[in-house]
């Protein structure tokens, strides 16, 4: 059952560290999770925060270092010696310290990485800092259990009781050549059920889906979703097993690409959240709303090119709004299913292809949606049927327009290297919009003659 901060359990929290009671507070966190103490430490004061962290033991206070708000976090980070953190350190995983040591700066990265203990831990940490913190490299763990082709099962059996006392969970058992160039996987039921004398060569299991280190992450996190793995080994260029990534780690990589693609969908450029200041929110937020200015300005310039139509058919200004607002939805509709199947490459055939199939659906929808604005606007506001007719004509045209830059936008940006999530923002809106008003006007043109 998820744990609930309560301001009454909050306030106790407060009381005792005014109280100074060390002993106390230790006894009332000791059975809530580490990632709920590093919500609690969040709703506190620096002081407390890291009065807090100074009492629990380091077996807990590493683990909800990671759990921690980047900016609480450092200012934790900043309270402590390069010994007290290299403490903490020793308590984790290689890729989690990897990604702590990555935060500091480079004199104290130094001093930290001379304290800890663990020379073997030490040097694997060293080794993932070179990689790019967005590669598989950069994701993933030394902490794995490996064993030779060349064993017989009984070998086996006792390097992996070795290895496992460093592992925290094993996921799969992976097998190397003397080269430590990976072969396959192996099974424990096969492991188990196998003379002891029996050769690995002659049991493990040759096909093994793995990723290279110079992998991006978001390609790790669609392998795994896709196979539905909770771990993938990651070998080097010579094809050497050299870590593994587990599925919490990918976890954390999709939940950050579906905020900046939530983010870049509602036109803000950088990645920022709620508490952070109005500067940094502004730098992100102004941007989009600039363009979306320039976009409206160039719709009112579209609209005054047809100022003759509001003297003999006014009413036409009235249905502006209406198919504005549906150029902006479809196009958002067509380029965020897009923009999907992009992200789970589950996009097929040829972009022709695509155009071609969401014309037909938007003529679909167009003409089941003109319908219903004929007979409304007939019957419910008592527009002349001529103008209905041409509005429904404009609606259909819009339609199929919006849906077919929604569907063409995202593609081509996706295809030079660009997030295809923009395509879903302010940018798509606007631009729609704009195309959407010039149509409209245009066919009113063409059929009342104005």
């Amino acid at each position: 059952m998820e744990f609930k901060i309560s301001r009454e359990f909050l306030s106790q929290i407060e009381q005792l560290i005014k109280e100074n009671k060390e002993q106390e507070l230790n006894d009332l966190l000791h059975e809530i999770h580490y990632a709920d103490i590093a919500e609690i430490m969040e709703e506190l004061d620096d002081y407390g925060a890291i009065y807090i962290f100074n009492t629990l033991d380091s077996e807990k206070t590493s683990e909800i270092l990671l759990e921690l708000d980047e900016e609480v976090r450092v200012k934790i980070l900043r309270k402590l010696t390069p010994k007290e953190i290299a403490e903490e350190l020793d308590e984790l995983s290689t890729d989690d310290a990897a990604d702590i040591i990555a935060e500091l700066p480079q004199e104290r990265k130094e001093q930290v990485i001379s304290e800890l203990e663990d020379v073997e831990h030490a040097k694997d940490i060293v080794d993932l800092l070179r990689y790019d913190e967005d590669s598989a490299g950069g994701l993933m763990g030394k902490e794995l259990v490996k064993v030779n082709e060349n064993w017989n099962v009984l070998t086996c059996v006792k390097e992996m009781r070795i290895q496992a006392e460093n592992v925290s969970r094993v996921h799969s058992i992976y097998v190397v050549d003397d080269e430590n160039r990976l072969k396959g996987r192996l099974s424990l039921k096969d492991l188990l059920t196998t003379s002891t004398k029996t050769p690995i060569s002659e049991v493990y299991i040759p096909k093994v889906d793995y990723v290279r280190v110079d992998t991006k992450d978001v390609e790790v996190a669609r392998i795994m979703q896709k196979y539905d793995l909770e771990a993938i080994p990651v070998v080097d260029e010579l094809g050497r097993l050299v870590g593994r990534i587990t599925i919490d780690d990918i976890i954390d990589v999709i939940k950050e690409e579906a905020d900046k693609d939530y983010q870049l969908a509602a036109g803000i450029s950088q990645d920022v959240e709620a508490d952070d200041s109005i500067l940094e929110l502004t730098k992100a937020r102004l941007p989009w709303l600039v363009l979306a200015l320039l976009g409206g300005f160039i719709a009112v310039k579209v609209s005054g090119q047809f100022e003759g139509a509001m003297k003999d058919y006014g009413v036409l200004f009235f249905f502006t709004p209406l198919i504005a607002a549906m150029a902006g939805n479809v196009g958002v509709q067509s380029s965020a299913i897009i923009v999907q199947g992009l992200a789970n490459n589950t996009l097929g055939g040829t972009i022709w292809q695509r155009l071609y199939k969401e014309m037909r659906l938007s003529l679909f929808n167009g003409l089941i949606l003109s319908v219903i604005l004929l007979l409304g606007s007939h019957f419910l506001l008592g527009v002349e049927y001529i103008i209905g007719i041409t509005v429904a004509i404009a609606l259909i045209s819009v339609i199929v327009i919006a849906s077919l830059i929604g569907t063409f936008v995202p593609i081509t940006l996706n295809k030079y290297g660009i997030d295809p999530a923009l395509a879903t923002g302010p940018f798509i809106t606007t631009s729609n919009d704009i195309f959407g008003i010039l149509i409209y006007f245009s066919i009113a043109k063409a059929i009342l003659g104005f």
